[in-house]
C-alpha cells in the first residue's frame, strides 16, 4: 500500500483544519437559537469566523490538536505492523508541517517528544472485519474537553439531582450532571458521547466511539433515541451557554451507546467534546493504500457565518457607557446595555485594571507572554526571565513553525485556566502581573488575589485559534524551549487582541454566577422522567 502514508497525512490535515458538514450545521443551528447581543451569541460569531479562517488557511481550527486517535477496520491478511509505521510517519510529517501541535509528553519527566510519537501516542485501535476495504477514522480531541470526561458508578448521589439508580432515569441524571460539571471549561457548546455498561475501560471506549456517529443520525434503540432527544433539549435549559457565559445553547449533540456489564458494576461513562468537533474518516483501497471515499461530509462550502460582525472586537458595544454597569447582566450573558469596549496597551497599570468590570470587552495591544502548567510551576520557585510588572499572561500553548525569518504563530487560542489555580494568585502578586487571559475561568483563590492585588481575568474564546493568531503580529522571543513548544514562554507582540472580563478586581466572577444559576436549574430535573 504505497499510498497509505499520504492517505493518512491527508486525513490528519482535513481533520485538523476543516470542520465536517454535520458539525457545521449543528453550530449554525446553535447560532440561530442564541441572541446575537449576548456574550454567548458574540462568542458563537467568533467561532463561526474561526471555522472559516481555518479552512481557508489550511491551519488548525484549535491550537490543541489533542491526542490523535485512530479506529481502523481491516480485512483479514492486511499487515497492521506496516500500517502502524506509515501512521507514525504521517503523524510526524503533520507535526513538522504545523497541522498537529507536538502533544506527546513523557508522564514521568515531562519531556515533549516533539513529533507526537511516544509510548501510547498516537492511539491506534485495529479491528478486523469481513469487508474488502480499509476503514480509517480519526478524532482529534483536545485536552480541555478530555479533562471534562466523567464516569459514574450507579447507584450514586448526584449534586442537585439526588439519587441516580441503576435504570434509564439514573442514566438520564448522570448525563445531565456531566453537562453541568463541565460548565464552560470544555469549550461549550459541545457534543457528548455516552457509554452505558462495560467495565471502566470499555465504558470510556464506548463513549468515545459514540462521537464517531454523525450528528443527525437516529439511534436504532428506541429508548436511547428518546434519551438522546431528551438530553439535547433539556441540557440547553441549564443556562450555561457558550464558553460558560450563560445563554441558550450549551449542548449541540448527544449520542448514547450500550453494552453488557457485570452484575456488580453499572458504569455510565461520558466523553465530552468541544465545539471544535474534529473527526473524519476514509475508506482506503487495500491494494494501493489510496483514499476511495471520505466518510463524513466535507465542510467546504457550508458556511456557519451569517454576515454579522464577529464577536470580538465588537463595534456594536457602546464605548461611551460607564465602567461598572456591565455587572448588572453578569449572570444572563448580556453583552449590551452597560458593557463597554476598553483599549489597553501593555504594561497595564493597577488603576486601569481596577476600572474594569465583569462584562467589559478589553482590546489589548503590546507584548504578552504565554504561560501554562510547566511555567507556572517553575515561577513559584524561580525568577522570571523578563519583567512581568504590569504584564499580561496568556494561558496558551500555540502551534509554532520556524523558518529562516524566525518563529511564526500558526494557531493560538486559549487553554483551560483552572489547571493553574494552585499557582495563579501567588504568581500574580510575586511578579506584579495585572491580567490573565484564558478560558473557563478560575477559582476562589485567584479571585481573591485579583481583588487584593488589582488584577483581572479575561476570557478568550476557546478553540478560536486562527482568530487570535491573526492578532499576533510578531514573536519577540521565547524562553524555556526545554519545556516543549506548547509549554514554552513565548513573548508575543499583539494588536487588537480581545477578550471579555469575566473576573474583576472587585470580587465579581461571571463563572461563579453562571455555575450558581445552572445549579439551581439542574435541580428542576430531580423527578423521574423515564419509568
Amino acid at each position: 500500500m504505497q499510498q497509505f502514508e499520504d492517505s493518512i497525512y491527508n486525513l490528519i490535515v482535513e481533520t485538523s483544519t476543516n470542520l465536517p458538514g454535520d458539525v457545521r450545521r449543528a453550530v449554525a443551528k446553535g447560532r440561530a437559537l442564541e441572541d446575537r447581543a449576548t456574550r454567548s451569541g458574540l462568542a458563537l460569531a467568533t467561532i463561526a469566523q474561526n471555522i472559516g479562517m481555518a479552512e481557508q488557511q489550511a491551519s488548525p481550527i484549535c491550537q490543541d490538536t489533542g491526542m490523535p486517535t485512530f479506529i481502523i477496520h481491516t480485512p483479514v491478511g492486511i499487515n497492521q505492523i506496516e500500517m502502524k509505521k506509515d501512521i507514525f510517519s504521517a503523524v510526524q510529517r503533520a507535526t513538522k508541517n504545523g497541522k498537529l501541535r507536538p502533544n506527546s509528553v513523557d508522564s514521568l519527566t515531562g519531556e515533549n517528544s516533539g513529533d507526537n510519537l511516544g509510548a501510547g501516542t498516537p492511539v491506534i485501535h485495529f479491528e478486523q472485519w469481513e469487508e474488502e476495504g480499509i476503514d480509517v477514522r480519526l478524532i482529534l480531541k483536545g485536552g480541555g474537553c478530555e479533562n471534562k470526561n466523567i464516569q459514574y458508578s450507579l447507584p450514586a448521589e448526584l449534586e442537585g439531582l439526588g439519587k441516580a439508580g441503576r435504570d434509564l432515569d439514573g442514566i438520564r441524571k448522570c448525563i445531565l450532571h456531566a453537562v453541568y460539571q463541565a460548565q464552560g471549561q470544555g469549550c461549550s457548546a459541545g457534543f457528548i458521547g455516552v457509554g452505558i455498561g462495560g467495565d471502566r475501560t470499555t465504558g470510556y471506549e464506548l463513549a468515545k466511539k459514540q462521537l464517531f456517529r454523525k450528528v443527525d443520525d437516529v439511534n436504532p434503540l428506541e429508548d436511547l433515541q428518546k434519551l438522546e432527544d431528551y438530553i439535547l433539549e433539556n441540557a440547553n435549559k441549564l443556562g450555561i451557554g457558550t464558553m460558560g457565559f450563560g445563554g441558550e445553547v450549551t449542548l449541540l449533540g448527544c449520542k448514547v451507546g450500550v453494552m453488557n456489564r457485570l452484575p456488580a458494576s453499572f458504569f455510565v461513562s461520558v466523553a465530552y467534546n468541544c465545539w471544535a468537533f474534529r473527526r473524519q474518516g476514509v475508506l482506503v483501497d487495500p491494494t494501493t493504500g489510496g483514499i476511495t471515499e471520505w466518510l463524513y461530509e466535507s465542510g467546504t462550502g457550508i458556511s456557519v457565518e451569517d454576515g454579522t460582525e464577529a464577536a470580538i472586537p465588537v463595534a456594536a458595544l457602546s464605548e461611551s457607557s460607564e465602567a461598572g454597569s456591565g455587572l448588572e447582566n453578569a449572570g444572563s450573558g448580556t453583552a449590551t446595555g452597560g458593557s463597554r469596549e476598553v483599549r489597553l496597551t501593555t504594561p497595564i497599570s493597577e488603576e486601569d485594571v481596577r476600572s474594569l468590570r465583569v462584562g467589559d470587552v478589553v482590546i489589548l495591544s503590546g507584548e504578552m507572554h504565554t504561560g501554562r502548567d510547566a511555567l507556572h510551576k517553575y515561577l513559584m520557585d524561580h525568577e522570571a526571565p523578563v519583567d512581568l510588572d504590569g504584564a499580561v499572561i496568556y494561558h496558551c500553548g500555540p502551534v509554532m513553525l520556524k523558518d529562516e525569518e524566525g518563529w511564526h504563530v500558526k494557531a493560538a487560542g486559549p487553554t483551560t485556566s483552572i489547571r493553574e489555580e494552585p499557582y495563579q494568585g501567588d504568581i500574580l502578586k510575586k511578579f506584579g502581573i495585572r491580567a490573565v487571559i484564558g478560558k473557563g475561568g478560575m477559582g476562589a483563590k485567584t479571585l481573591k488575589a485579583l481583588q487584593e492585588h488589582g488584577g483581572v481575568y479575561l476570557n478568550a474564546i476557546g478553540g478560536a485559534a486562527q482568530y487570535y493568531a491573526e492578532c499576533i503580529k510578531k514573536v519577540n522571543a521565547v524562553d524555556f524551549m526545554e519545556f516543549g513548544i506548547p509549554e514554552a514562554m513565548w513573548h508575543l507582540q499583539v494588536d487588537g487582541f480581545a477578550a471579555i472580563v469575566t473576573m474583576d478586581a472587585h470580587g465579581n466572577s461571571l463563572h461563579a454566577d453562571v455555575e450558581k444559576d445552572s445549579a439551581a436549574k439542574l435541580a428542576q430535573f430531580r423527578e423521574p422522567v423515564f419509568q
